[in-house]
């Protein structure tokens, strides 16, 4: 498998514990209820989101933020792998990003300004120079 294949498992596995590090708080500072239910707005009042406190709702935007950096990450990899561009810089960048959403995670939740969205841009960075590098 190549290092890109690798760290694209390794930011799917990431997601599984953001999902986790959001999902155990929600569901303590939420009634099963609210947790159980179809999730209507009109029903509970408003979003679910809304009810959370700040580092549990950061938590979620954090967890939702990374299923759209992860789709562009996978087409990098896709790219890189299926047109066998696998090349150092690639390597790098791949692992600049994990690196990055790991950081982004603690970033969000305890509202570092600005470094989350220094750290944002440096995962983002990594993923389109991943593309770049394929291209060439």
């Amino acid at each position: 498998m190549t290092v890109e294949l690798t760290v694209l498992a390794l930011a799917a596995l990431l997601q599984g514990v953001q999902f986790g590090l959001m999902a155990v708080p929600a569901n303590i500072e939420l009634a099963p209820g609210e947790t159980l239910s179809p999730r209507d707005r009109d029903k509970l009042g408003g979003d679910l989101v809304d009810k959370l406190s700040p580092r549990t709702a950061r938590l979620y935007r954090a967890l939702n933020n990374h299923f759209e950096a992860l789709i562009l990450f996978t087409i990098a990899v896709v790219v890189v792998t299926l047109g066998e561009q696998s090349s150092g810089v690639t390597r790098t960048c791949a692992w600049v990003y994990l690196v990055a959403r790991v950081l982004y995670v603690p970033a969000y939740a305890f509202g570092w300004v600005p470094w989350r969205s220094l750290i944002w841009f440096l995962g983002f960075g990594a993923t389109l120079l991943m593309l770049l590098a394929a291209l060439v």
